[in-house]
């Protein structure tokens, strides 16, 4: 079995490329660079006791990369059982990629999305195969604004992350829908507040307030937890266009289920990304 993980070099990314790898799984960790990754690499070997753990690199930020990385990929392997679309961020201040689009919004749906349709081939021939998007509670605040995909108007950081949140969401329930008898299925899921380093970019007061709370988060241990099962678990087979709430499915938010909206992000998001799709 072969599994890519994102943004594997820390947090729930590293656990679940753990996990996978000592249940003997060949892990392709994705991270943003080889600083960042061979530290890490060398961390899940160990752990693990697996030396079929590789690292491939792409700043999630740029689609020239994410496009080397699927390219990369496909030279080395032939198929794909799981794709874990883990890799995100949260900016407290607006800031855009060098393609021109708000970064949260380039990061956490953007680059999933172009880099699932752009290994869609690989897994549909590792089919039966499972994609497994880390989405967040979150979502449930998130509104989308197609006259304001940039958020030039009021950008708050929260507000852009819940966004990108609901997009997961939306994102995978029409992939899900897309997908339909190719073996290929998609899933989504919450995988509780957990203690990672994704807040640490953000300003002293939010930091800070995130600081008091975090003896009551997950360890990322635990948070990886629910993501393995989406990955592996054979009691999950065939499931498909399902929201979990860690370890259980859930009713993601109502307007979540909107069909025509999904469509036109998927339209929109396509455009975005130069994808014919």
């Amino acid at each position: 079995m072969t599994c890519m993980v994102t943004g594997a070099n820390a947090g729930i990314g590293k656990e679940t490329a753990v996990v996978l790898a000592e249940r003997g799984a060949r892990v392709v960790m994705v991270c943003r660079n080889r600083a960042r990754g061979e530290p890490a690499l060398a961390e899940i070997k160990a752990r693990s006791g697996n030396d079929t753990v590789a690292l491939l690199t792409a700043d999630f930020a740029s689609q020239q990369q994410i496009r080397a990385l699927a390219d990369a990929y496909r030279r080395t392997y032939d198929r794909l059982d799981v794709l874990v679309n883990n890799a995100g961020l949260h900016r407290f201040r607006r800031h855009e990629t060098e393609d021109g689009i708000e970064l949260t919004w380039a990061v956490n749906h953007l680059a999933p999305f172009l880099l699932t349709n752009l290994l869609l081939d690989v897994l549909k021939a590792g089919a039966p195969a499972r994609i497994v998007v880390v989405s967040s509670e979150s979502h449930r605040d998130g509104w989308i604004d197609f006259e304001d995909l940039a958020i030039r108007r009021f950008y708050r950081g929260m507000a852009a992350y819940a966004r990108s949140k609901r997009a997961n969401v939306l994102f995978t329930y029409e992939l899900a829908r897309r997908l339909a008898g190719t073996g290929v299925t998609a899933t989504c899921l919450h995988p509780g507040m957990v203690a990672t380093r994704m807040w640490h970019r953000n300003n002293g007061f939010l930091r800070y307030g995130l600081g008091l709370l975090k003896p009551l988060f997950l360890s990322p241990e635990e948070g990886a937890r629910p993501v393995v099962r989406l990955a592996v678990d054979p009691a999950l087979n065939g499931v498909t266009g399902t929201y979990f709430n860690r370890m259980r499915p859930a009713r993601s938010a109502p307007s979540s289920y909107d069909v025509a909206i999904a469509r036109r992000l998927w339209a929109v998001s396509s455009e975005m990304v130069g994808v014919a799709v």
